[in-house]
């Protein structure tokens, strides 16, 4: 028995390759459209959610036009309460879910101590730690019965210590480092296994929050959303007896 009180289906309840079910916060941008983009021509069935709706329609439109299939499921994970009813809204429409892929970030300009306000702190904090505990714990029952795969999307700051990310962002990455640590060592026996990733400097708009923003010659040596896409598909793709604890890439440029 699992504990949530429901029986261990992890040998009786494998669905066919089409019928696996991905949720992906962060979905509607950068990082999570592009795994979401991956997963979908490998058969998951994709649920993007993301506080920008238009977005994720686009991304999910995209999917569909490519023959995927994709739904869109409108979130702040920042929000408990809206957590816990997008987990029962995805649930009734597609009654599993096999996967989660966790992107949603958040960094602001002012991220000195002699410049950083406590508001932004905690939005941040909120958006990169609390919110990804929020939707796994969330899931995790649901997970249990499928033997689901976690990949945590968080940052080369989360791996190495990297003083220009910030404070708020250097913390936030690096405790879900913890975060997948202890999910895997406490809930290996449900089959359920994660993986920390950790993407060094990607070209996307996140770089807008830097406060001295890339420019184009910059961001041409960075990694792309692709990059990290097929990144995560490789995690996603793993027979479910292997486990990737964490998984650390960069551009060459990357210092």
């Amino acid at each position: 028995m699992t504990d949530d009180g429901t029986a261990d289906q992890r040998t009786t309840d494998q669905p066919a390759t089409d019928d696996r079910v991905l949720w992906v916060t962060g979905g509607g941008s950068g990082m999570g459209a592009a795994a979401a983009q991956v997963a979908a021509r490998s058969g998951w069935r994709l649920v993007l959610s993301g506080r920008r709706t238009d977005r994720l329609d686009t991304v999910a439109a995209g999917i569909r036009a490519a023959g995927g299939t994709a739904d869109v499921l409108p979130l702040d994970a920042t929000d408990p309460d809206a957590v816990a009813t997008a987990r029962d809204t995805l649930l009734g429409r597609h009654g599993r879910i096999d996967g989660l892929v966790l992107s949603a970030g958040l960094n602001s300009p002012r991220r000195r101590w002699d410049d950083q306000s406590m508001t932004d702190l905690r939005a941040v904090i909120d958006t990169n730690l609390t919110a990804v505990v929020q939707v796994v714990d969330a899931a995790l029952p649901a997970l249990r019965r499928s033997g689901g795969v976690v990949v945590v999307v968080s940052s080369y700051a989360g791996w190495s210590s990297q003083p220009g990310a910030g404070v708020a962002y250097s913390a936030s990455k690096t405790a879900l480092g913890p975060v997948v640590r202890t999910l895997n060592q406490q809930e290996a026996h449900h089959g359920v296994r994660a993986t920390h990733l950790c993407p060094g400097d990607v070209a996307t708009d996140f770089l807008d929050q830097r406060p001295s923003v890339p420019d184009a010659a910059a961001r041409a040596v960075m990694l792309t959303p692709e990059d990290v896409g097929r990144a995560v598909g490789f995690v996603l793709s793993a027979p479910a007896h292997v486990r990737i604890d964490e998984l650390v890439l960069s551009p060459v440029s990357q210092r």
